[in-house]
């Protein structure tokens, strides 16, 4: 995938999983392209280890895969900000 590609999946994937994880009013586009970039490296490794398929390309599956690696990473900072 092209650095296009990675910055839209990851802005949608962000802003997805930031209106699930109740976070959207604190973050930026910026955070959302980071965390749903970050969100897409994560849920595409876990996919790898549970022995599934991860990031494909510009496509539904791959978009949900980040959005849920996003759901995790948002779930990981919100326990490390509330010690």
């Amino acid at each position: 995938m092209g650095i296009f590609a990675w910055v839209v999946i990851g802005a949608l994937a962000g802003w997805i999983a930031s209106k699930f994880m109740n976070t959207d009013a604190s973050m930026g586009a910026f955070a959302n392209i980071v965390v749903g970039i970050v969100g897409a490296l994560i849920g595409g490794f876990l996919m790898n280890v549970l022995g599934g398929v991860g990031i494909t390309g510009f496509n539904l599956w791959s978009l949900l895969v980040a959005v849920i690696g996003s759901m995790i990473l948002l779930w990981v900072l919100r326990l490390f900000k509330n010690r």
